[in-house]
């Protein structure tokens, strides 16, 4: 069988195709029993049977389906003729749906073949090395906890960072260090003098004063980079300053590894303490920050009008 071929990656298409085969035999099953309801209108129905009465909200909620999706179903039974729907005495907006006396008699038929069905099933399960019903509901607890595209994604993620290389500045980036920065501050905010003098003279503002400079390449292209400047300061001994990630890279976790990398190159250069700025609506970047170690502290003298956000971690 291909799907055997292919693994557990088609577990999708397994599910799909398996659900489509019990459907089918749902459809005959249902025909066995004299029940003139549809396999697709059974979580509805029974909360309908159960309940007495019931609001497609609560439907929707309960059976974990949209409320689009359940309102077709209801529709369906209205039409024919196994529910009907009413308005609410005390509420005009709300709408009430019950089953109806053909739909009543139907729940009189279903339940023979519950018990036949419930037999079946469970002598199935217990047939099998594994038992299905309970992996089921374990596979589904995981996918509660985490997605399969977030499992992916995270996957991915950690493929697509072996790629990234976090590299020194050498002259040959300096445009791209120009670049990067300048982009994403021209995208937020106004470009300041002191922006200017830093991307336009790395050398003399940064390295020169002490400083130094790191390059994320990702396959060997510059798409993030990050610098340490010198503070002539009692309390910080360098600032976390001129990060800048491509937005094509940023799901690659590029700013997180660069921050990092810069913290590790502080500890190398015997710095204490690293400070940084940034400005309270940059809601991702104070989040990456958080999670690199650093905390708010108060405000200083800056030489940008938008530096909101002071932080400092001691290493």
């Amino acid at each position: 069988m291909l799907l055997d071929e292919i693994g557990p990656i088609a577990v999708g298409t397994r599910l799909r195709m398996l659900g489509e085969r019990l459907m089918e035999d749902a459809t005959k099953i249902l025909d066995l029993y004299g029940v003139p309801t549809k396999p697709k209108w059974f979580p509805v129905f029974y909360i309908l049977a159960r309940d007495e009465r019931a609001r497609i909200t609560d439907i929707a909620e309960e059976i974990g389906h949209s409320h689009p999706a359940v309102s077709k179903t209801v529709r369906e039974m209205v039409k024919a003729g196994i529910a009907t729907e009413a308005k609410d005495p005390s509420d005009g907006r709300v709408t009430w749906f019950t089953l109806t006396e053909a739909g009543r008699e139907a729940n009189q038929r279903i339940q023979l073949q519950y018990e036949d069905l419930n037999t079946v099933v469970r002598g199935m399960l217990d047939q099998g090395e594994h038992h299905l019903w309970e992996a089921l509901r374990e596979f589904e607890g995981m996918l509660d906890e985490q997605s399969m595209w977030e499992r992916v994604r995270t996957q991915w993620k950690r493929r697509e960072q072996r790629k990234v290389e976090i590299v020194d500045y050498t002259p040959q980036y300096r445009q791209a260090f120009y670049d990067l920065n300048m982009e994403w501050v021209q995208r937020y905010f106004t470009v300041e003098e002191a922006d200017r003098a830093i991307l336009e003279h790395p050398q003399e503002y940064i390295l020169d004063r002490g400083g130094r400079i790191l390059m994320a390449l990702y396959q060997g292209e510059p798409v993030g980079a990050c610098s340490l400047v010198k503070m002539d300061d009692p309390e910080y001994d360098y600032e976390l300053a001129k990060m800048g990630v491509r937005p094509a890279a940023q799901g690659l976790g590029v700013g997180y590894l660069l921050g990092q990398a810069t913290l590790d190159l502080a500890r190398e250069l015997g710095a204490n303490t690293v400070y940084l700025e940034s400005n309270s609506s940059l809601t991702p970047a104070i989040r990456l920050y958080q999670k690199l170690g650093f905390v708010r502290v108060p405000h200083r003298p800056t030489p940008y009008s938008r530096a909101d956000v002071h932080m400092a971690i001691t290493l």
